[in-house]
């Protein structure tokens, strides 16, 4: 993905609730998360997706103090909830705006439920957006000319500032 020119960045290692634990075990949780990318990717991320979008001052000062900022989301379709992928489309073309960023999942998740659904309502939610003259981009080029700044909560695009 990454030699692809995707942006690979992390979540947490084993997907724990970062304001559920202790700060200790919440920066053992970024560092081994973001640590385990690097190897793959030959690239340290320095972007932090938090478990359920669940965040807080601490963790924002974990980040800043490991260089890392965070990203939350503008449009999501609750895919965790359906395999409906009418519905899962629907949903995100009614919550897309510009300088958005989309919440999706592609994969199995640590509970073992596919996301089926999802994958199959991709390509129809690309060809409407595009269609609509959105560009897709990488959570830093949204972010440019600045970029992510370590310590920062990233909900959608620097549009609205």
């Amino acid at each position: 993905m990454a030699a692809e020119g995707h942006e690979v960045e992390t979540l947490t290692w084993s997907h724990r609730i970062l304001t559920g634990i202790g700060p200790a075990e919440a920066r053992k949780e970024i560092i081994r998360g973001r640590d385990a990318v690097a190897r793959v990717i030959g690239r340290r991320p320095v972007l932090l997706r938090p478990p359920q979008g669940r965040t807080s001052p601490a963790v924002a000062a974990i980040c800043r103090r490991l260089g890392m900022a965070q990203v939350l989301w503008s449009a999501t379709a609750s895919d965790y909830e359906t395999t409906d992928s009418a519905l899962i489309t629907r949903r995100i073309l009614a919550r897309t705006g510009p300088g958005g960023i989309v919440l999706l999942h592609d994969r199995v998740d640590p509970s073992n439920r596919g996301y089926n659904g999802t994958v199959a309502a991709i390509p129809g939610i690309i060809s409407v957006l595009q269609d609509s003259g959105y560009t897709f981009v990488t959570v830093t080029r949204l972010l440019s000319p600045a970029g992510p700044r370590p310590g920062e909560v990233y909900r959608d695009g620097p549009l609205d500032q």
